[in-house]
């Protein structure tokens, strides 16, 4: 079954921008399914256009930022 977006609930999503990158931390339902966590990175090409990219590493401060994201993510993982 290929997916469906109208089947995608988001049900938590937050933004932190950096430099040249940012990190989104959501919380997403797919067919009233299990709340599932997703950790995403975009950065921006030459043209000034966010695209994404395998989160990979993370450093120092996008760790510190992305922290209570996540914890709020948690919280309404519990919802």
């Amino acid at each position: 079954m290929p997916y469906d977006p109208s089947l995608d609930q988001k049900m938590f999503y937050e933004t932190k921008e950096f430099e040249s990158t940012r990190v989104t931390v959501g919380v997403f339902s797919y067919n009233n399914g299990e709340k599932k966590l997703q950790i995403s990175r975009e950065n921006v090409d030459p043209a000034g256009e966010w695209r994404f990219a395998k989160l990979g590493r993370m450093n120092k401060q996008e760790v510190e930022a992305v922290l209570p994201l996540m914890q709020s993510a948690i919280e309404k993982m519990g919802e």
